[in-house]
C-alpha cells in the first residue's frame, strides 16, 4: 500500500485517542474539579488541543503530498516525520504535566520543542515539493 493510504488511516485512528482525553478533561473539569490543579489542567488542555489540531493538519497534509510529487520513500519519510511531530509536539505537554514544575523547563517543554522542529521540517519539504511540482 502507498504511504498516503496507510498514513491517513493511522491519523484518523489517533483522533479517536483525542476523543478519549477530551473525555478525560471533561470529567477532570466538570466532576473531579481540582484534581489536576491549575498546572496540569493547562498542559492537559495545551496537549489535547495541539492533538487534536495537529491531527487534522495531518490529514490535510497527506492530501497534498502526492502532489508533491516524491517517490514513496520520501513520502514515507516526510508523513512519518509529519505525525512523529504531532506526537512529540503533544505529548511533550503531557510529559511536562507529569515532571514538569511551574516556570521549569523539563523533558516535556523539550520534547515540545523538538516536535515543533519536526513540524515545520516536514511542512518545508511538502512545500518545496509542492513549489518544485508547480
Amino acid at each position: 500500500m502507498e504511504p498516503t493510504e496507510i498514513l491517513p488511516i493511522v491519523a484518523i485512528l489517533s483522533i479517536v485517542s483525542v476523543e478519549f482525553g477530551g473525555h478525560a478533561l471533561l470529567r477532570f473539569i466538570t466532576t473531579d474539579r481540582g484534581r489536576l490543579g491549575a498546572l496540569r489542567e493547562r498542559f492537559f488542555r495545551a496537549g489535547h488541543a495541539h492533538a487534536g489540531v495537529l491531527l487534522v493538519l495531518s490529514l490535510v497534509y497527506l492530501l497534498y503530498l502526492p502532489r508533491a510529487g516524491f517517490g514513496d520513500g520520501l513520502e514515507w519519510l516526510c508523513g512519518g516525520v509529519l505525525l512523529a511531530g504531532v506526537l512529540a509536539q503533544s505529548g511533550g505537554f503531557f510529559l511536562h504535566l507529569g515532571v514538569g514544575q511551574e516556570g521549569h523547563r523539563s523533558p516535556g517543554t523539550l520534547l515540545t520543542r523538538i516536535g515543533a522542529l519536526l513540524l515545520a521540517a516536514a511542512l518545508i519539504a511538502l512545500a518545496a515539493g509542492l513549489i518544485r511540482a508547480a
